[in-house]
Formats: C-alpha cells, sequence, structure tokens
C-alpha cells in the first residue's frame, strides 16, 4: 500500500510540475506582451466609446513582488480622456459615437470624460450620441453630442434628483439585533438609519441641499450644449416632458427619432462611405492602449506625480479599490524623495473608511509638502476621510459635483443582548480588573466602555477639525461649524473654504506645474499595487477569482451590494465615513 501511495504521490507531484511551468510560460509570455494585440488604427475611423469596462480614474500598476516585475493598464478614466487628447489631431480619426453608452462612472468622472469630449469638438470633428434609452447620466453625457437620436420605442429620463434612506429601528426592535453607535457630529447621518425611523431635519437639510447643488451643476452644462434655459430645463424635469421620444424631440433635448441602422447611415454620410460598406470603427479601450501615453514627453527631466486614492480607506497593502496605507504610503514617499518630481497631484476618490489609516496618510503628505508642492484634486467623492488626507494640501480642487466635506466621526458596534434573551442564551463574565473584559455582543454596553468608545470618537474628531483648521488657515469653531458630519457639493465647499478652486485633473497639474516652477515635465503616475502571480493568472482568466465567480451568479448589482456588506463588516476602530453613498443613473 505504501508502494501506491509513493507512486500516486510522485504522478501528482509531475503533474503538478507540468502545470506550473505551462502556466508559467503563459504567464511570461504576458508579461512580456505576449497579450498585447497591437492596434491599428485605420483611415476614416470613428471612436466608439464603450464604457462598460472603465470605472475607475487609474487603471493601477501592478508589481510582481514574487519575480520581480510588473504591469500597466490603459482602461482608467484617465486613459481613456488622454486618449480622446490625442484623437483630436490623428488623422484617422473623424469622430466620435456614443451609442448605447452604458457607464459606471460616477457623475464627477462624467463630468469630466464630458469636457474632455467638449474640448474634442474643438477640433472640428463630429460627435453623435444614440441610446434606445437615456438615463439621466447617460443624457447628461450625451448632451455634448453634436446630434443626439433616440430609438422610436426608446425612453428619456429626466426628471431631477431624488434620495432613498432605508432605516432599520424598527427590526432592530423586532428581531434583537441592535447597532449600539457612538458619534460625533450631528449629520453624521451614516448612523442615523439605526437610531430612527425617518430622516432628521438636518440630515433632511443636508441632502436636499446636495442634491440640489448637483443639479443645477448637471443643467447649466445641457443648457449650454442645447440652448435651452435652465428654466426651461426644469420645467421639462417638473412635468416629465421628454419621457417619450416625441416629447424628447418638441422639448429639443435630442435631434432625432430614429433605429440603430439609421444612426449608422448618418454616421456614414459624415464619412462619406457608401451605404452599403461598413465603415471602421475602434472601441475607446482599444485605441487608449496605444494612444494613452502617447503625449508623455520623454525627453523632459522634469515630472508632476500622480497619486490616485480610490475607495474605501483601510489598513493593509490596498489596491485600485481600496486606499490602504501600505501601496499608498509607498507611493508619497518615492515621490517625495524623487528629485525629478518638481510637484504631487493627489487624486482623491473615496468616501472615507478607517481614521488611523486616513491619520498616517495625512502624515505622509505633512512630510512631503515641506519639500515640495502637494495639490489635491477630488472626484466623485472626497469626504470624511477622503477630505481628512486632502486637508492639509497646498491647493484643493473639485468638480461642482464632488461630494465631500463630511467632518465627522463615528464607530457602530453589534448588540445581540435582545436576540438572545429571545432565544434563551445567556453569557456571564469573571474579570481581575475591571475593564479586563472586552465588549461582549450578548451584554448590553457596560456604561464605562460607552464612555471610553465616546472619549475615542471625541479625540478623533478634535484631531480631525484640528487638522482641517490647520490646513485650510481656518479656526477650529469654524471648522466645528461647517463640520459635524455635513457634507456639501463642491460648488457649496468653494464658499465655506473647504476647496480652492472649481476645476478637473487637468486644473490640479496645470497648478501644481505652476507651484513647482516647471513648464516642460512629464506625468508619473503611482501608486504600484504589490501582488502575486497567482493574481495575475486571475487576470487573465487563467483561474477564476471568488469574486468574479460571485460576480457572474450573483450579477452586478448584487456583487456591488455585497461588496459595501463585506466593508461594513471589516470596518474596525473608529471610522470617518461618508454617511451614505451617491449614484446618479
Amino acid at each position: 500500500m505504501r508502494f501506491l501511495s509513493n507512486v500516486l504521490a510522485t504522478l501528482v507531484g509531475i503533474f503538478l510540475f507540468f502545470m506550473i511551468a505551462f502556466f508559467g510560460l503563459i504567464f511570461i509570455a504576458a508579461l512580456f506582451g505576449g497579450n498585447e494585440e497591437t492596434v491599428v488604427i485605420k483611415e476614416n475611423s470613428v471612436i466608439e466609446l464603450d464604457l462598460s469596462k472603465v470605472e475607475l480614474d487609474y487603471a493601477g500598476k501592478i508589481n510582481f513582488t514574487d519575480i520581480g516585475q510588473f504591469t500597466a493598464h490603459h482602461d482608467g478614466l484617465v486613459d481613456i480622456t488622454n486618449a480622446i487628447e490625442y484623437a483630436k489631431s490623428d488623422n484617422n480619426i473623424k469622430g466620435i459615437s456614443l451609442k448605447n453608452v452604458n457607464s459606471q462612472l460616477g457623475i464627477a468622472q462624467t463630468k469630466a470624460l464630458r469636457d474632455q469630449l467638449e474640448d474634442f469638438k474643438k477640433s472640428g470633428k463630429f460627435i453623435y450620441a444614440y441610446a434606445e434609452e437615456y438615463s439621466q447620466k447617460e443624457y447628461y453625457l450625451a448632451s455634448v453630442a453634436d446630434q443626439i437620436y433616440i430609438n422610436p420605442v426608446g425612453a428619456l429620463e429626466f426628471k431631477g434628483l431624488g434620495a432613498e434612506i432605508m432605516f432599520f429601528k424598527g427590526i432592530q426592535e423586532k428581531t434583537g439585533v441592535k447597532m449600539e453607535v457612538i458619534r460625533h457630529g450631528k449629520y453624521k447621518s451614516a448612523v442615523e438609519p439605526f437610531l430612527e425611523d425617518k430622516m432628521s431635519t438636518a440630515n433632511r437639510e443636508q441632502t436636499s441641499q446636495l442634491l440640489q447643488s448637483i443639479w443645477d451643476a448637471l443643467l447649466v452644462d445641457i443648457s449650454k450644449s442645447r440652448k435651452i434655459s435652465v428654466a426651461q430645463l426644469n420645467t421639462i424635469a417638473d412635468n416629465l416632458g421628454a419621457r417619450t421620444p416625441e416629447l424628447a424631440k418638441a422639448t429639443r433635448l435630442v435631434d432625432g427619432i430614429t433605429y440603430e441602422d439609421h444612426y449608422d447611415d448618418i454616421i456614414r454620410k459624415a464619412l462619406k462611405v457608401e451605404k452599403d460598406e461598413d465603415y471602421n470603427t475602434v472601441a475607446i479601450v482599444d485605441y487608449a492602449k496605444d494612444k494613452a501615453t502617447a503625449f508623455i514627453d520623454l525627453e523632459a527631466s522634469d515630472k508632476i506625480a500622480i497619486i490616485y486614492a480610490q475607495g474605501e480607506i483601510a489598513a493593509g497593502e490596498g489596491d485600485v479599490n481600496v486606499i490602504g496605507d501600505g501601496a499608498m504610503r509607498r507611493a508619497i514617499r518615492e515621490a517625495r524623495r524623487d528629485e525629478e518630481v518638481k510637484a504631487i497631484v493627489l487624486r482623491i476618490d473615496s468616501p472615507g473608511g478607517n481614521a488611523l489609516t486616513s491619520d498616517l496618510i495625512w502624515r505622509e503628505i505633512e512630510l512631503t509638502k515641506k519639500i515640495k508642492p502637494v495639490v489635491v484634486s477630488m472626484g466623485n467623492y472626497a469626504a470624511s476621510g477622503g477630505y481628512y488626507i486632502a486637508c492639509n494640501a497646498h491647493k484643493i480642487f473639485a468638480e461642482k459635483t464632488t461630494i465631500t466635506g463630511s467632518i465627522g466621526v463615528f464607530g457602530v458596534i453589534p448588540n445581540l443582548t435582545a436576540l438572545g434573551q429571545k432565544i434563551g442564551l445567556t453569557v456571564d463574565q469573571v474579570q481581575t480588573n475591571p475593564n479586563a473584559q472586552d465588549y461582549s455582543v450578548f451584554m448590553p454596553m457596560d456604561p464605562n466602555f460607552r464612555a471610553t468608545a465616546q472619549e475615542g470618537v471625541e479625540r478623533v474628531y478634535a484631531t480631525f477639525i484640528k487638522r482641517v483648521a490647520d490646513g485650510r488657515k481656518l479656526t477650529t469653531e469654524q471648522v466645528d461649524a461647517i463640520g459635524q458630519g455635513r457634507v456639501w457639493s463642491g460648488s457649496d465647499a468653494l464658499k465655506i473654504g473647504l476647496v480652492d478652486k472649481i476645476g478637473g485633473l487637468e486644473a490640479a497639474i496645470a497648478e501644481a506645474a505652476k507651484l513647482g516652477k516647471t513648464k516642460k515635465y512629464r506625468i508619473q503616475d503611482y501608486p504600484e499595487y504589490e501582488r502575486e502571480v497567482l493574481a495575475f493568472f486571475e487576470d487573465m482568466g487563467l483561474i477564476q477569482s471568488k469574486s468574479a465567480l460571485l460576480k457572474e451568479q450573483l450579477g452586478e448589482q448584487n456583487y456591488a451590494l455585497l461588496q459595501r456588506i463585506q466593508v461594513i463588516s471589516q470596518q474596525q476602530g473608529v471610522m470617518t465615513r461618508i454617511p451614505y453613498e451617491m449614484k446618479i443613473d
């Protein structure tokens, strides 16, 4: 039996060796360009703005620590906007088509893309748009086009912005599962659903003002492109006056009602291509693979470093979806120590997260700003912890639709005492000292524990407003008045001193170059995330990751909800996080 076991083990070992060798060869081929296909841009081509795979500003650089090599992706929003900039002067590109665009981008990202398309039009090349149905966000993007078309049986959503918040107070009472809340900030409504059964006056006030500010910013852009007054646009929204293709055309939100095949004929006519011939197209992601870095001036010795902070703030290495202290602090240090880097732009798109990690990143910025300029560019969110890591920069830029502020602190701890009583479960404790026993979810929260936890929250809040006050040259009383967990739009944040200027990433880069006293420079992107080879196999589809399997089984929306639940369940310590997430479709 032992002989057979040894033979079997040997055969398994040989099999595993060949499998590892096989995948290793594939990996090496892919790493050195085996998986890259040359994108051929034909004459008289149109870029198709397919955004289905574009979610983040920065697609990331990955360092494979076990083999000392790295790979870079070029399907981030920054790559897309750079490619569109290049397309202005590319003689092979005649225009851009927005056909049934399905985007996961946030509203500030959509604004940045729209601005780039607006600039593209200056080249004299066309932008046409067509959709079977337009959501408000997709219409906002499409409204930049020279001509907008809609399917005869389609629909256009144009109704204004609204928000719905779910409350759990009643279900806690029924189930016996209670969330113990410790917070500072009357507007820190992240925990309000556990305490109330409806919106507080403070929360209603801030949410209403935030929505109105964002809506106003969208209307200004649409009004300019479609030559319809803001008052008229509001009337259309009030009356759902564009809900059908006929109404949308009558109100001048679209230019024509047609089917996709006829829309293609319109593009053929613009390209002077016969109706029975196919016209040349290139997907924007494919175009970006080749053109996203075309503007890099390799002869320039000076650099502007762009450090991307994307996602929840958490302890650890981090990745393109999580701001970890590992990758972020390493990136800031590298940029600080690189003498060729004349200034740093910190691009933030984050609702916040772990308070300690936020402070660690803040400290690296504080050390760096003494050596070279640091400019912040805010994306969709730079709130709570996201604002914490921004507040000490030399200059802060935000879009009008950026959600920022949320200067407040909270902690949430589950308590199952009532549930335990319902099912007959009890616990008892013994300890050598009054505070030796940790908090138990099966016992009522001890007043001393609550007092200690509240003290921790107050200490973090005091530190938070001191950081903001010092960075923004305000008093702590001024910061407290605009803090208390309240969220602001970029437009309103400018008025109260939380940001310096309204503008996108390009404006922030220009300011950084000015402060760094350089006119000829190249961009250096950070961070470089550290991973192992197995993760690369997952990316290539050679093996399927757990997340990919879940996404396939649950669908995109349900998987996103699962991610949020996981983030909440993994949160530890005191949190500085925005009260909610806002997704505008």
